[in-house]
């Protein structure tokens, strides 16, 4: 296919890796305390159900815990 070689028609497309903004943005907003609260409890929260799962799941994952008294069914204890 025979492919058509163009000029970029627009000199802004061809400068934009050199152009650089002389505006400044507006400095950004200080959080407000009930939005610095809500952060720190969302925080917390995450962080109380990490502990949490580690609390409960760590002895279901212990392998070498050996059961201290024997699992025998009710139809064998009472031949």
């Amino acid at each position: 296919m025979f492919r058509r070689r163009e000029s970029v028609p627009f000199s802004f497309v061809a400068e934009a890796d050199r152009f650089r903004s002389n505006v400044t943005p507006p400095p950004r907003q200080r959080a407000s305390l009930s939005q610095l609260a809500g952060r720190s409890l969302v925080g917390l929260t995450l962080i109380a159900g990490f502990a949490g799962s580690l609390l409960f799941g760590l002895p279901a994952l212990d392998t070498e815990q050996t059961p201290s008294h024997s699992q025998t069914s009710e139809a064998s204890r009472h031949r």
